[in-house]
């Protein structure tokens, strides 16, 4: 297998449900973010072998293979074909694997992965309806949960309290908030021309440019004590559990051999990835496989990485996955996370390499961790080397 690098990588704001980003289509958020992120390479998109788009709830606004409608609606070359998969949470961050897997074993030498998700106008879940999902003879070997209720069994598992949910929601929002006032963001984010809503959610005529993150919020522990559980009894709230959200990523891959004939700064490489299975009953414990065996793949250990993001779909996922793999707590999501700044659900695997590899570069760290957990059982990981 040959290597592959990461040239470019970029995201959108992450909008708020109903927010700034709500008037766009899905389809002209997610070209939007592709354009943007070949432009930055300052490539000619003819010159793209693949993309590999992540979406969750492909339906309605969101069907009919959205990573090649939002290429073709961009104007973008016809030639460039793409796919557009499911891995429920970690669509896109299985996307980038797939492209780097074309790349390693040299079918393609440039491949675009990316990831969208319009929450506020696709909501998650709009694909089952009409039918349940599941085949009736699911439930002679699983039982059904929540992702909700998933979280909660994680917590009971782990000893993890309410007061360590709380304490953890409101360090999100923290980080979140000092990284956007220290500028951290600035490069990773592509500002984006969209139509305002009325209240009716029909179009003004007016646009505006959305530069930042919507989903933070000043709180304390007493204003997060405050709130009510989503599960009877249970640990999580609405400030303790990722934010419903709107959003698009993209990461550029390439092999060495298209780095040095197209002049492309190769800025990390991926080291390895992985997709694993889990109980699709608590569901989110994923990154703990993952994690164990993306560092058994390379023979690094967990104290070598100098970044972890690792996906707040609920604050227990997390704390979980500290108690189970010890990492240095303070390298971990840095920045904030979706609990702070909002897990557009198809988007946010490309979103975390893309946040992972831009603090890399700012703190000149080596090694990056992504892991995420996924709808039904599944857990996606990650490890990128900053070059």
């Amino acid at each position: 297998m040959q290597e592959v690098f990461i040239v470019e990588a970029v995201r959108s704001p992450i909008g708020r449900r109903k927010g700034g980003l709500a008037g766009l289509h899905p389809g002209s958020l997610l070209g939007a973010v592709q354009k943007a992120c070949v432009g930055r390479a300052k490539l000619d998109p003819r010159e793209i072998g693949q993309i590999i788009g992540g979406c969750v709830s492909q339906v309605g606004e969101q069907s009919f293979n959205l990573a090649r409608s939002a290429w073709l609606a961009q104007g973008l070359p016809l030639e460039v074909p793409a796919t557009t998969i499911d891995s429920q949470c970690g669509s896109s961050q299985q996307a980038t694997s797939l492209a780097a897997g074309l790349i390693g074993a040299g079918i393609e030498d440039l491949v675009l992965a990316c990831g969208v998700e319009m929450m506020t106008r696709v909501p998650l879940g709009s694909n089952m309806a009409g039918g349940h999902p599941l085949p009736p003879s699911y439930k002679d070997h699983f039982a059904f949960a929540s992702q909700f209720q998933g979280a909660e069994m994680i917590a009971k598992e782990f000893g993890i309290t309410r007061e360590d949910t709380d304490r953890f929601g409101l360090q999100s929002q923290e980080k979140a908030i000092k990284a956007w006032e220290e500028g951290r963001f600035t490069r990773e984010v592509v500002p984006l021309e969209a139509p305002v809503l009325a209240e009716d959610g029909k179009p003004t005529g007016e646009k505006r440019t959305v530069s930042r993150d919507e989903g933070l919020r000043a709180t304390s522990m007493e204003k997060l004590a405050a709130l009510k559980p989503v599960e009877p009894n249970g640990v999580h709230t609405a400030g303790t559990s990722s934010q419903v959200s709107d959003g698009a990523s993209a990461v550029l891959l390439a092999s060495p051999e298209r780095v040095k004939r197209s002049g492309l700064r190769p800025r990390a490489r991926i080291v390895t990835t992985t997709l694993v299975g889990v109980d699709p009953v608590t569901m989110l414990k994923g990154p703990i496989p993952a994690t164990q065996k993306v560092l058994a793949q390379t023979g690094l250990k967990i104290q070598q990485m100098d970044t972890f993001e690792v996906n707040e779909a609920f604050a227990s996922v997390v704390l979980a996955w500290q108690k189970a793999c010890g990492p240095n707590p303070e390298r971990v999501n840095p920045n904030g996370g979706a609990i702070a700044l909002g897990h557009p659900t198809g988007c946010t695997g490309a979103r975390l390499i893309t946040t992972a590899l831009h603090e890399l570069e700012r703190t000149g760290g080596r090694y990056g961790l992504i892991a995420m957990c996924c709808g039904g059982g599944l857990g996606t990981g990650t490890i990128i080397e900053r070059l």
